[in-house]
């Protein structure tokens, strides 16, 4: 009678027995995904609030609501949104598209760079209370800007009617969850 005895502490009959595991596993690359759609959505929805401040009766109104806006001109407020809606939607179609990807990453370094000088004007005006979600946002959107730069970067490919569609859905979902509502709450809500 032979006894085989394996130096390995796991035999292949013991790995093959073994339960398979079951359950959500987080990789860089779906956290980083997350992030961009959730902040994307975010910063869309935030910067066509201030675009909506072209209009004078809107800006007149918008001090009341927000209080930094009455130390800032309308033409850089403006500026401000369409900068954090552009940043928003380069969060997430560029790559998604696979489209000139690296886009995607220059969009979250971009709102890096715009929350840190808000933090800053904020410091400067001693809104204190304000600079914890600058700080939240910059470090969210720099983390992403390592994440698909150099960690988990998006290769680029030839545009496919899939991609294309599903940027599409996703131009229309921004516009139904952040810029419809948006739109109604300050054009129909009294600050």
């Amino acid at each position: 009678m032979s006894l085989h005895v394996s130096n390995n502490p796991l035999d292949v009959k013991d790995i093959e027995q073994q339960p398979k595991r079951r359950g959500m596993r987080f990789t860089l690359n779906g956290v980083l995904w997350s992030l961009q759609a959730l902040f994307g959505f975010f910063f869309a929805g935030s910067g066509f609030g201030k675009v909506l401040l072209y209009d004078e009766a809107l800006y007149a109104a918008a001090p009341q609501a927000v209080a930094w806006y009455a130390a800032v001109s309308q033409p850089l407020i403006v500026f401000i949104g369409v900068c954090e809606v552009l940043g928003g939607v380069g969060l997430i179609l560029p790559a998604m598209a696979k489209v000139e990807p690296m886009l995607t990453p220059l969009a979250a370094a971009g709102l890096t760079l715009t929350m840190i000088l808000a933090a800053g004007f904020h410091i400067m005006r001693g809104e204190y209370a304000l600079v914890p979600a600058n700080l939240l946002l910059g470090g969210v959107a720099a983390f992403i800007t390592a994440g698909r730069w150099k960690l988990r970067p998006i290769a680029p490919a030839n545009i496919t009617t899939s991609r294309a569609g599903g940027s599409i859905a996703v131009l229309v979902a921004v516009a139904l969850l952040t810029f419809v509502p948006t739109w109604y709450t300050m054009t129909n809500v009294h600050f």
